[in-house]
């Protein structure tokens, strides 16, 4: 077994070379994860694909390999997946951690999941868990607990796919990133009918859309967020691509707010996402990103962006109570 023949088709040179179809990709992708291929030879392969740029057909291949080896998800799926695998260079606080726990408070339950790096410390998404009030999960079967009871579940892509992260990490030896940061936005673990995905670069935006209309998934929202993820910014203009029904969709949204602050706070606290769930913070721009962001995930669901803002309003009821 090799990866040789793949190498062949996207390195033979102008005018002969190709991209994979999403068969070749899949095989290839297989055989990467089997651990038979020559380490060399992955890295040929994902830097070609890199100076290529990689195709919807490529990213769907790989993550149809990619799912093959999962354990199968226990019980029944959530109704949200939300890949949260930016780096954040750019980024202040996540706050679209706030806004995963009021879609799954509206009633739409939320697998979040990822791995991120070159995050400033008050910026990482892990640290913030505790403060958003989301337990992270070490396997599948904890992650499907607590979504049980909580209704939200963080779960790290080494407690899932070790070997993912592996691919993923090769960044760090071959200094650019590769097909595997957007396999992984668009692999979506539990198979929910319905996801969000954020991207930093734009065209990714169509790649990820279209990738996921070949692999037939009902419904799918991505945007261009904050720092790469699915977050919203309010003073903004946004496009937004994805799937309904299956098939591919794109809309866009107007601007909620005229306050045109950058997400990227100067001195970002992560308190303050605990502050701001409880009342204790008043603070209309990053109320804007959780209400606004909720929204987009609700109606990627299939449910009524108005339930964003009654959760919202119902979780200083229960407070007040």
């Amino acid at each position: 077994m090799s990866l040789a023949p793949y190498v062949r088709i996207l390195g033979r040179g102008p005018g002969r070379s190709r991209s994979l179809t999403q068969e070749e990709a899949r095989e290839a992708m297989a055989l990467i994860l089997s651990g038979e291929a020559a380490p060399e030879a992955v890295g040929a392969l994902l830097m070609l694909m890199r100076f290529r740029g990689e195709t919807a057909g490529e990213v769907a291949g790989f993550v149809e390999a990619a799912r093959a080896t999962l354990p199968t998800w226990p019980g029944a799926a959530p109704a949200l997946d939300w890949p949260s695998y930016a780096a954040g260079r750019t980024r202040g606080l996540p706050w679209f951690l706030l806004s995963a726990r009021l879609v799954a408070q509206a009633g739409a339950p939320v697998l979040l999941h990822g791995w991120n790096s070159h995050q400033k410390a008050a910026a990482s998404v892990r640290a913030a868990l505790p403060a958003a009030g989301t337990a992270q999960a070490g396997s599948m079967e904890e992650a499907a607990e607590l979504i049980a009871r909580d209704g939200i579940a963080y779960l790290p892509l080494e407690a899932f796919a070790p070997r993912m992260l592996e691919l993923l990490r090769l960044r760090d030896v071959l200094g650019l990133r590769s097909a595997i940061n957007t396999v992984l936005r668009v692999l979506n673990p539990s198979v929910a009918p319905a996801a969000v995905q954020g991207v930093f670069h734009p065209p990714y935006r169509e790649l990820q859309a279209d990738a996921c209309d070949l692999l037939g998934q009902p419904a799918m929202t991505v945007l261009k967020g904050g720092g790469g993820e699915f977050e919203r910014h309010p003073s903004k203009d946004i496009a937004l691509y994805g799937t309904r029904g299956g098939t591919r969709w794109e809309a866009s949204a107007p601007a909620l707010e005229d306050d045109h602050r950058r997400l990227a706070d100067e001195s970002p606290d992560p308190a303050d996402l605990a502050r701001l769930w409880s009342g204790e913070l008043t603070d209309p721009f990053a109320t804007a990103i959780v209400l606004g962001t909720a929204e987009l995930a609700l109606e990627t669901c299939g449910l009524a962006p108005s339930l964003a803002q009654e959760a919202w309003a119902a979780r200083h009821t229960a407070r007040a109570a």
